[in-house]
């Protein structure tokens, strides 16, 4: 059976992935901050599906909890097949007004911990193979603050990883969702209805990992669920700066 690690698996797309990976017949490894809320969630994966699952409860924030999760990619007794670097929040689009601590940690779970945990993934999957699927988003097609910065950094990066590695049989991709209904906005203090976005903006989460797999599994570096975002990706690019800017102030991605 082929072995899934995913982090920020407790809820959102993370905990989408646990279940569509868990349906496939995948073992999991779950990693998120609640060690109870991931138990929970891991015996209910079993109940349902029958496959083994670890819970690997772990902060992303702080350095202790990134070498947790480094260590259990390495070992190469019982090595990891597909590495989900979902974990991830947002901040208020204010740079300047944000606490700098703050940040500081939303850098640190988005850009340091993915480029440290692909790392480690990669000692074990060079050669005999693997996935890496880095959950990004449109935002960072766009210019909007630092969550755009993290997003466009995981972009390049993927693209980068999926070239260098294809010849040891790696396939590296960005996932890039645009708006879609998780708890992501909730933790924000956006309640639902109220982010500020049309109704025909919103993905479902379930469309949203199986195009990711999909891809992945097609060894594409970039995904982009749905026409709508794929359009809309194609004239960001075309667009100034400027003016991309300042449609992105609205809602979240």
């Amino acid at each position: 059976m082929p072995t899934a690690l995913i982090t920020g698996a407790s809820a959102g797309l993370g905990a989408e992935f646990a279940r569509q990976l868990a349906r496939r017949r995948a073992d999991l490894v779950l990693v998120a901050r609640s060690e109870e809320t991931l138990s929970s969630f891991a015996a209910e994966l079993r109940s349902e599906f029958g496959v083994a699952v670890e819970v690997l409860p772990a902060d992303l924030a702080i350095e202790e909890g990134v070498e947790r999760v480094e260590q259990r990619l390495e070992r190469a007794d019982d090595p990891i097949d597909l590495l989900v670097n979902n974990a991830g929040f947002g901040l208020p689009l204010q740079f300047a007004d944000n606490d700098i601590a703050d940040e500081v940690r939303h850098l640190r779970v988005h850009v340091e911990a993915s480029m440290r945990l692909m790392h480690a993934a990669l000692q074990t999957m060079r050669g005999r193979g693997g996935r890496i699927i880095n959950v990004a988003s449109v935002a960072g097609f766009i210019s909007r603050s630092t969550y755009s910065a993290c997003k466009a950094w995981l972009i390049q990066f993927s693209r980068w990883a999926n070239a260098e590695y294809a010849r040891d049989g790696v396939s590296v991709t960005a996932l890039c969702p645009g708006f879609t209904h998780t708890s992501f906005h909730e933790r924000m203090g956006l309640a639902p209805g109220h982010e500020g976005v049309p109704a025909i903006m919103w993905l479902d989460a379930s469309d949203v990992v199986r195009e990711g797999l999909r891809d992945a599994a097609r060894g594409k570096s970039v995904s982009v669920p749905s026409l709508r975002y794929k359009v809309i990706v194609a004239v960001a690019g075309l667009l100034p700066r400027s003016v991309t800017a300042g449609i992105a102030r609205r809602g979240r991605v």
